[in-house]
C-alpha cells in the first residue's frame, strides 16, 4: 500500500476521470487499492469581505416549480407567528415594567428589564411553535398536506426505483471507529433490503490525527469493505491537513467526487438511518427539483447513560410539536442540522462554499457552525430547505455525561458567535437572516438571565428589595418557566392524545413519573448551563475556545475530582448568592431558590447522572424510555445493547414484567425487529 505525505484515500483503483462506468453508471473499478493526496486549500478559500461584496447568486437555471402546501399562504403564516410573538413579548415586558416602575426605574432595574428583553424572545418563540405544532398534530387540518406534502410516509411513498446516485458520507475525527462502522454496516443491511442499494455508495471522511486511532479506522474499513460486491466498495479518505474542519473535509470530498453524485447524505459518526427512510428522502428530492436540502427529524437512540436517558426523553416528545410548529411557518426556509439530511450536490457545490473569516480564531478563521449558514446560502440560491417534521427512522446518540454535553454545547456556542459577521450578507432571505440572529441570541439568553439574577440580588443586598420583587420573582418565574417547558408539555400532551403512544414510553405510570422528574432535572440544569455559557462567552474575545476533536459518546462515569474542576464556578457562585441573600434578605433567597439550588448541587448532579449504576436502575425500571425500547427497529437491532432496554428485554436472567407491549403506531412504514 502506497503512502502519501499529505493524506490518504483507500478506494478501488481507477483513472482520475473514472470514465469507464459499470452498472447503474457507477465508476468501474478493480479490486486493488491506491492512496491519493487529499490535501486541500482552507475551507472556502476566500475572504468574507470579498463574498459580501459579490453578494447574490443565481437561482436554479430551470426555475422548477415551488412546493405547494395546503392551507394558509406561507407569508400569512409568518405574519401571524410574528404577531403572536410580538404581542406576547410586549405583554410580558409591560408586566415587568409595571412591577418595577412604582417609584421609577433605577440602574439595577434597567438591567433586569434589558436582560428580560434579551432572553424572552427565544422562550416565547418556542412556546408558540409548540402550541401551533400541537394544534396541527391533533386538530382538524392535515399536516401532511399543509406542512410536508413533499414527503410521503405511507406505502405510496416507498419508491420502486430511483434515477439518481447518492453518496452517503460519514465524517470521523479521533473517535473509536468500531461503533461508527457498526452503524454503517447496519445502514448497509437496511439499504440492501430496499432493493435500491446500487444507487448509493458509502464514503468515510476522516480528519483523525491520532496515529493509533487512524490505524483502527483503516482496519475497520478493511473489514467493512470486504462485505461489498465488486464495483460498489466504500471509499475511505483521510486528511492530514484538517483545514476547515468537518465542513472543509466535505468540501474537499465534493471537489474530488461530487460531480459523480446527484445527492449526498452527510452523517456524523454517531448517525444511523434506516434504508427505507433514505430512499424515500432521495425519491422526494427527485420529485421536487427545487429541494436543495431535505432534513430528517433526528432522535436519540436508547441509551445506557442515565444522563442521556433523561436528556433525550424530554427532547424526544418535546421536539415533535416544536418542529411541526416551526416547519409550518419556516416552510421553504427550514433548518439544516449538519447531518442526517439529503443534499443536492451540484447546488451545494455551486452556492454553499463558506468563507474563511478575517482575524484569528476563535472568532476568525474557518466557520465552525457551518450548517445554518449553508442552509441560508442554499435558500439564497433559490432552492428550498425543508425539514420532515415527523419521526422516521433517523437517529443519533446523545452525550453520556453533563461535561460532555457542555463541551458540545460550547462548541456550538463558539460557532454561533461567528454568525455576527453574516447578519448583513447581501441576498439572504429575510427569514434566513432572522434565523442567524436567532442562533446568536440563543446563546445570549443565558447571560441575560444571569444578569437579571445578579441585579435582583444586588437590589436585595442594598436594602431596596421589597414585596414587589417577590411578586416579580414568583409570578414572572412561573410564567417564564411555563413558557420554557411548553414544548415538553405540548409533547407530553401529544403522547397522551396519540393512540398507543403512552404504552410505547413504558405505560402511564412510567411516562408520568419520567415527565415530572425530567422537568425537575431541567430546572436544575438551567442555571448550570447559564453560568458555563456566560463564562465561556466572557473569555471568547480573549482567545478562549473549545478544541475541535473527538467526542465521548459511550464512556460513562465522572469522578468527583473531574466534577469539581468542571463545576466549581457554578458551586461557588451559588454558594455566595445563597449566603449573601440569607444574610441580607431571606425572602429574596426564597425567590431565588429555583436558581440557587441547581448551582449548589452542580457537582453531585454531574457525578450521579454519569454513574453507570443510575443508567442500570433507570433502564431496569423503564424510566425515561423512548419508543424504540418497546419496538426495536431492525436498523438498530445490533446497535442497541440489551442493557439499554432491560425493562423491555431482561438480561442476565433478570425478570422484568412488561405490561405495555403494544408499540406506538409509527408514522412511516418501517421494519420492526426484536420486541
Amino acid at each position: 500500500m502506497q503512502r502519501s505525505s499529505n493524506g490518504r484515500v483507500f478506494r478501488p483503483s481507477c483513472g482520475r476521470s473514472c470514465a469507464a462506468r459499470g452498472p447503474q453508471g457507477w465508476p468501474r473499478h478493480s479490486s486493488s487499492f491506491e492512496v491519493r493526496d487529499v490535501l486541500r486549500e482552507p475551507q472556502g478559500g476566500g475572504d468574507i469581505r470579498e463574498m459580501v461584496e459579490t453578494g447574490r447568486v443565481a437561482a436554479p437555471e430551470a426555475a422548477p416549480p415551488v412546493i405547494e402546501t395546503a392551507g394558509w399562504p406561507i407569508a400569512l403564516r409568518r405574519w401571524f407567528v410574528a404577531a403572536l410573538n410580538l404581542a406576547t413579548i410586549v405583554g410580558l415586558a409591560a408586566g415587568v415594567t409595571l412591577i418595577l416602575s412604582g417609584d421609577g426605574i433605577d440602574a439595577l432595574e434597567a438591567v433586569i428589564l434589558a436582560g428580560f428583553a434579551l432572553a424572552t424572545p427565544w422562550t416565547v418563540l418556542g412556546f408558540w411553535n409548540a402550541v401551533i405544532g400541537l394544534v396541527l398534530l391533533h386538530g382538524p387540518a392535515d399536516p401532511a398536506a399543509s406542512v410536508y406534502p413533499f414527503f410521503e410516509a405511507g406505502p405510496a411513498g416507498r419508491p420502486a426505483r430511483l434515477a439518481s446516485r447518492t453518496a452517503i458520507v460519514m465524517t470521523l475525527r479521533n473517535e473509536a471507529p468500531e461503533p461508527s462502522f457498526e452503524r454503517l454496516e447496519a445502514m448497509r443491511r437496511s439499504l440492501a433490503k430496499t432493493g435500491l442499494a446500487d444507487h448509493f455508495r458509502f464514503f468515510i471522511l476522516s480528519d483523525t490525527d491520532d496515529a493509533e486511532i487512524g490505524q483502527r479506522e483503516e482496519a475497520a474499513f478493511e473489514g467493512f469493505t470486504a462485505i461489498f460486491a465488486p464495483g460498489h466498495e466504500p471509499v475511505y479518505r483521510r486528511r492530514r491537513d484538517n483545514a476547515g474542519y468537518k465542513a472543509g473535509n466535505i468540501a474537499a470530498f465534493l471537489a474530488d467526487e461530487g460531480a459523480a453524485y446527484d445527492y449526498f447524505l452527510p452523517l456524523d459518526s454517531d448517525s444511523v438511518m434506516a434504508g427505507d427512510v433514505i430512499v424515500r428522502m432521495v425519491a422526494a428530492m427527485e420529485r421536487h427539483p427545487r429541494l436543495g436540502i431535505l432534513q430528517s427529524l433526528v432522535v436519540g437512540m436508547p441509551a445506557n447513560s442515565g444522563f442521556a436517558r433523561i436528556f433525550q426523553f424530554g427532547m424526544r416528545h418535546g421536539m415533535r410539536s416544536f418542529t411541526m410548529g416551526a416547519a409550518w411557518w419556516n416552510a421553504d426556509c427550514g433548518p439544516y442540522w449538519g447531518h442526517n439530511a439529503v443534499i443536492r450536490t451540484a447546488a451545494f457545490r455551486a452556492h454553499c462554499k463558506l468563507p474563511n473569516l478575517p482575524g484569528r480564531p476563535p472568532l476568525g478563521g474557518p466557520v465552525l457552525s457551518h450548517d445554518q449558514l449553508e442552509a441560508a446560502y442554499m435558500r439564497r440560491a433559490g432552492y428550498e430547505v425543508r425539514v420532515i417534521p415527523v419521526e422516521t427512522r433517523s437517529y443519533e446518540t446523545n452525550p453520556p455525561t453533563l461535561p460532555d454535553f457542555a463541551k458540545r454545547d460550547l462548541r456550538w456556542c463558539q460557532g454561533n458567535m461567528q454568525y455576527w459577521r453574516f447578519l448583513f450578507t447581501p441576498g439572504l432571505a429575510p427569514l434566513s437572516r432572522f434565523q442567524i440572529l436567532q442562533a446568536i441570541l440563543m446563546y445570549m439568553a443565558p447571560p441575560a438571565w444571569l444578569a437579571m439574577t445578579i441585579a435582583a440580588c444586588a437590589k436585595a443586598v442594598t436594602g431596596t428589595f421589597d414585596a414587589r420583587y417577590v411578586e416579580l420573582g414568583l409570578g414572572l418565574f412561573a410564567v417564564i418557566f411555563f413558557l420554557s417547558i411548553s414544548p415538553k408539555l405540548a409533547g407530553a400532551l401529544d403522547v397522551v392524545l396519540t393512540r398507543g403512544a403512552v404504552r410505547s414510553y413504558g405505560g402511564p405510570l412510567r411516562f408520568a413519573v419520567s415527565t415530572l422528574v425530567e422537568i425537575l432535572m431541567s430546572m436544575l440544569m438551567a442555571p448550570v448551563v447559564a453560568v458555563y455559557v456566560t463564562i465561556f462567552l466572557a473569555g471568547l474575545p480573549f482567545g478562549r475556545s473549545v478544541t475541535w476533536s473527538g467526542q465521548n459518546r459511550d464512556v460513562l462515569g465522572v469522578g468527583w475530582g473531574s466534577a469539581i474542576r468542571a463545576m466549581w464556578p457554578q458551586t461557588l457562585f451559588g454558594g455566595v448568592m445563597a449566603v449573601t441573600l440569607f444574610a441580607a434578605a431571606p425572602l429574596a433567597l426564597v425567590w431565588s431558590l429555583p436558581f440557587v439550588a441547581g448551582l449548589l448541587v452542580a457537582i453531585p448532579f454531574t457525578v450521579v447522572t454519569a454513574m453507570p449504576v443510575l443508567g442500570r436502575v433507570l433502564s431496569r425500571a423503564g424510566l425515561f424510555a423512548v419508543p424504540e425500547e418497546s419496538a426495536l427497529p431492525m436498523v438498530l437491532k445490533d446497535l442497541v445493547p440489551a442493557t439499554a432496554r432491560r425493562w423491555r428485554r431482561p438480561v442476565a436472567g433478570e425478570a422484568v414484567r412488561n405490561a405495555y407491549a403494544a408499540p406506538v403506531p409509527i408514522r412511516i412504514d418501517a421494519d420492526i425487529g426484536s420486541r
